[in-house]
């Protein structure tokens, strides 16, 4: 699948220019759709938990949420 609208460019290429900046000229953003519905919750958690799960989300370089989105996927799919 081709993300660029006028011509290919090198990955080394896109990041340099995500990092300074814009690049949605490049992103095909009319196939863009999410993938499933969502439904906010807020879930309360104690201070030591969530300092334990910010720190093994920095160590895999992802956000506190996405971690633990990751982990329920991963004991849902386990158990099916």
């Amino acid at each position: 699948m081709s993300t660029s609208k006028t011509k290919n460019i090198k990955t080394v290429d896109f990041d340099e220019m995500f990092e300074n900046g814009d690049v949605t000229e490049h992103l095909n953003l009319k196939s863009a759709k999410a993938r499933y519905p969502v439904q906010r919750i807020s879930i309360d958690f104690p201070k030591n938990i969530l300092e334990c799960v910010d720190l093994e989300a920095a160590k895999i370089g992802v956000t506190r949420t996405s971690l633990i989105k990751m982990w329920v996927s991963q004991h849902i799919s386990r158990d099916q």
